[in-house]
């Protein structure tokens, strides 16, 4: 009866944070989903009008759509392939004993917590930049001929961008778990002949696998909704060569004034998020399980 009474009392205590989330959540998830209903433009205020699903037409069917698609599953490939590939790397260098440990440490993993308007401006104007930036200085003293990224490699260089930001996350978590490993295991494998490849495959990678695959879930989730990035250096372009599904709603929202066309294009980005997010999910379930 008292654990009753407990339960009770607890699931009371909780419900005003729950109901408070919920309504942070709903509200304007159904306020998102009525206006896509809607012929609804900024510039003609008072002049909705119900038009049922053809928002969602129009915007499923926009080449631009297709485009921002593409770019959204490249820059999320893109980013997960260097930050996973550079974070094993940089985890195994780190894990290993030198002077310093400590600070390297520390400025490996600083770049997570620099602002993503902050960093992108800091690529854009002192690394990227064709005029002024470290690379084209770079290439001035090598005899070539500076590279204007934004305008040539857009989407490449929105990937080097982001992966600089989530490095150091990654090498983080494979960093904790690498140091989890019995070093006896290793030295074991080292006795009995074992290559250092042989070793990394057979031993080190295995154990890491979970790690590997909780970090891709988490960095899929944020990686697609990618924005300030895209905002502070190409705004999309050139034409839409470094679109993403989020910039796209973004621009039809508020560029374009068009709400009822970008509440449609929020519902399509959330349903496409949750389907990835089931996916990665249902991935990890089984890898947890074997």
């Amino acid at each position: 009866m008292a654990t009753d009474h407990s339960r009770i009392a607890a699931r009371f205590m909780i419900s005003p944070a729950v109901l408070l989330l919920l309504g942070w959540m709903i509200v304007p998830l159904s306020m998102t989903l009525y206006f896509s209903f809607l012929d609804y433009n900024l510039l003609s205020p008072g002049m909705e009008e119900w038009i049922g699903f053809m928002n969602y037409e129009y915007f499923l069917t926009d080449p631009a759509f297709f485009a921002a698609l593409g770019n959204t599953f490249l820059l999320v490939a893109g980013v997960l392939v260097i930050t996973i590939t550079g974070g094993v790397a940089l985890a195994l260098l780190l894990d290993q004993p030198m002077w310093g440990q400590g600070i390297v440490r520390i400025l490996v993993i600083a770049p997570f917590f620099v602002m993503p308007t902050v960093s992108a401006l800091v690529w854009k104007n002192m690394f990227m930049n064709p005029v002024n930036g470290l690379f084209a200085h770079a290439a001035k003293a090598m005899g070539l001929a500076p590279f204007d990224f934004f305008a040539h490699a857009p989407l490449f260089s929105i990937i080097m961008i982001v992966a600089w930001q989530w490095l150091p996350f990654a090498t983080l978590i494979l960093l904790t778990v690498l140091q989890s490993l019995d070093k006896e295991q290793l030295e074991a494998a080292k006795m009995d002949g074992a290559r250092k490849m042989s070793r990394f495959v057979h031993i080190i990678l295995p154990h890491m696998s979970r790690a590997i695959t909780v970090v891709i879930l988490i960095q899929t989730i944020f990686l697609l909704s990618i924005f300030a990035e895209i905002l502070v250096t190409t705004n999309g372009g050139p034409g839409y060569a470094s679109t993403n599904i989020t910039y796209l709603v973004y621009a039809q929202s508020l560029l374009q004034f068009d709400v009822g066309g970008g509440s449609a294009g929020g519902i399509v980005a959330v349903v496409l998020a949750n389907i990835v997010a089931i996916f990665l999910m249902r991935m990890i379930g089984k890898n947890l399980e074997a």
